[in-house]
């Protein structure tokens, strides 16, 4: 076969998949669309029906832990925190240890090498197993709700009214809330640059508030109505029984062990249990937005790398009765992202290497018309980002962030592949992605917004 007719074959696979994934994508964008439009906070419930347990793992978050701690104490009395040093090399143990010995709803969970840095899931397990062995014998655990948070995520003052009402429901294992970044907006987020990269930094940070705010917040309402709401890992809920439920008998662990996605897994396994999973889109916590790309990337080929591992669930999810048609719909679209975002890099990067040895760029016109048109409901959920969370902003601000997040979306199908080529290599580690302040040297951690 001779470049001309090889690139005819390509142009015709990569124009049936760009159609498919195109239709795909605009059915899957309207029904997301309808359910954040019609979204409503639920009525606030009673927190003193339940006690709450915040798990913040920690490892070398000295930057950040003594405030987080203090944070959570002073806005939420009643509440215990269960902070966990994983074998940190900086002050960390020291830090806790000495808030805990001045207030006994602080604990410490203290993990050591060889058994510590074995990942979140690891560290979130020991704390799981010290709470129950500090519960007391007989204690209503069904009453009994851990939080997850990130050891910089800030909580909104009303996030317990709201999980409080969705815990109402005893079929409720667990509730995500929504997530922000609170760094969005910053004017020298890299004081330690020149101007171009400051830019490129604010651009960076407010492109994934974008993305949390609006496009995962829809996502997630949207499997509200579907019942296949997924947990993510900053800001998460569960019910205790829900975690004994889907825990290890053996070794005692509720999140799946040495996962990169623990959390979306362990929510995974509650709804393959019969729990119902909620999202709460009426409070929030807020969290630092990266503003370096190369710790994005990291970040991101993580994530996707989680995503692709999460596929193995698909036959279960499948065949189990107890998740409902659409449920299974729109997990299947959810965890076929990844294979689909492969398919499409790989057979883009051949037809555009046949067009440029064709000397053919007519060639390029039709996939780049199914671009544009992808454009225009992610320049929405900009025009809605605007509408909901910056009202003050021109229409205009919210065009530029909507055109700006259609652009950012394009990383998924770099990390993705780099997620399965990890996959193919057998590297399942990872190392603990650094806050702004630890990275750039530039001190505290940014301030809430």
């Amino acid at each position: 076969m001779d470049l001309n007719a090889a690139l005819a074959v390509t142009g015709t696979v990569v124009t049936v998949i760009a159609v498919v994934s195109l239709l795909r994508f605009l059915v899957y964008w309207f029904a997301v669309s309808d359910a954040f439009w019609q979204d409503r906070p639920l009525e606030p419930g009673d927190p003193t029906r339940f006690t709450w347990h915040f798990f913040i793992p920690c490892r070398d978050e000295e930057a950040v832990v003594a405030t987080s701690v203090a944070r959570l104490r002073d806005t939420f009395p009643g509440c215990h925190v269960w902070a966990v040093d994983d074998a940190s090399d900086d002050r960390t143990r020291e830090i806790i240890e000495e808030r805990a010995a001045r207030d006994p709803h602080v604990h410490l969970v203290a993990r050591q090498r060889p058994d510590a840095r074995l990942g979140k899931g690891a560290a979130l397990n020991a704390a799981y197993r010290q709470l129950s062995d500090w519960l007391p014998a007989g204690a209503d655990r069904s009453g009994v709700v851990v939080c997850v948070l990130d050891a910089d995520g800030q909580l909104a003052a009303n996030a317990l009214e709201q999980a409080s009402a969705a815990f109402d429901d005893p079929r409720t294992g667990g509730a995500q809330i929504g997530v922000r970044m609170r760094n969005a907006g910053d004017p020298l987020p890299r004081p330690d640059a020149g101007r171009l990269i400051n830019a490129h930094a604010r651009w960076l940070a407010r492109m994934q508030d974008v993305e949390f705010s609006v496009n995962n917040a829809g996502m997630q309402i949207l499997r509200r109505r579907t019942q296949s709401v997924g947990l993510g890992g900053n800001g998460q809920f569960v019910r205790l029984t829900a975690l004994d439920s889907i825990a290890d008998e053996a070794t005692g662990c509720a999140w799946p062990d040495g996962a990169l996605l623990e959390d979306y897994e362990s929510g995974l396994l509650m709804l393959l249990d019969g729990w119902k999973l909620s999202h709460l889109e009426g409070t929030h916590v807020s969290q630092e937005g990266l503003v370096s790309t190369r710790r994005f990337m990291t970040q991101r080929t993580r994530w996707a790398q989680g995503n692709l591992q999460c596929l193995r669930y698909l036959p279960r999810i499948l065949r189990s009765k107890n998740y409902t048609f659409w449920g299974k719909w729109e997990t299947t679209y959810t965890l076929m992202q990844g294979p689909l975002h492969i398919l499409m890099a790989l057979s883009g990067a051949l037809f555009v290497a046949l067009v440029i040895a064709c000397s053919a760029p007519a060639g390029l016109l039709l996939p780049s018309v199914f671009l544009l048109i992808a454009a225009g409901p992610l320049a929405m959920w900009g025009t809605r980002y605007r509408a909901t969370r910056f009202a003050d902003k021109s229409w205009f601000a919210g065009l530029m962030w909507g055109l700006g997040l259609w652009m950012y979306t394009y990383h998924l199908f770099v990390v993705t592949v780099r997620g399965l080529v990890r996959i193919l290599l057998g590297r399942n580690g990872w190392a603990k992605t650094r806050r702004n302040a630890e990275a750039l040297g530039i001190g505290p951690v940014a301030k809430e917004a």
